[in-house]
């Protein structure tokens, strides 16, 4: 079992930090979504979002979960501790790492089509991968999708960026 750190993530013990390319990154990902999502779902939460990457500190998973009402501090110290025993069974290549479970706050991630939906009318920002029409960041009023593309109401005009030309997409204060 790995060392708890001081925030009460996990960290894995070990040699010291590999080397880890964006395509590892994604792997890993990858095989960590369907771990953390069966946990969640088990214990009536929603897996909002999943990263790992590297940070100053060394390599991050970090989980955002949600669930009707706001999650508790116990939520995610529960999460944490179980998804933490998972993870050192399931992805033992994972190397160290540090495990942090929070709340998606305010302003929520949007990731996957059901989001873009499921907050229509609410406020966001996108981000691009590449400019739209002369343009990579939007923000406005979400109108949903439609034929893979996420409808957002500027002020000025309604956009219609397609999902998988988005790099990040939030909610945001109102």
């Amino acid at each position: 079992m790995g060392k708890r750190d001081a925030i009460g993530g996990k960290k894995k013990p070990g040699s010291p930090p590999q080397r880890i390319t964006p395509v590892a990154e994604e792997r890993i990902r990858a095989q960590a979504w369907p771990l953390a999502e069966s946990l969640c779902d088990s214990e009536g939460l929603e897996l909002v979002q999943l990263e790992y990457r590297r940070e100053r500190g060394g390599r991050i998973m970090r989980l955002f979960i949600d669930k009707p009402g706001g999650v508790t501090l116990e939520d995610c110290a529960s999460i944490s501790r179980e998804l933490g025993d998972l993870f050192d069974v399931h992805l033992s290549d994972l190397g160290p790492y540090h495990l942090e479970v929070s709340s998606p706050g305010p302003n929520r991630p949007l990731a996957r089509e059901a989001d873009f939906e499921r907050f229509r009318g609410q406020r966001a920002r996108i981000r691009t991968l590449s400019p739209i029409d002369g343009q990579k960041n939007f923000s406005g009023v979400l109108e949903g999708v439609a034929g893979g593309r996420v409808r957002i109401n500027t002020g000025r005009s309604t956009a219609a960026i397609p999902i998988e030309a988005i790099s990040k997409a939030c909610l945001m204060e109102s």
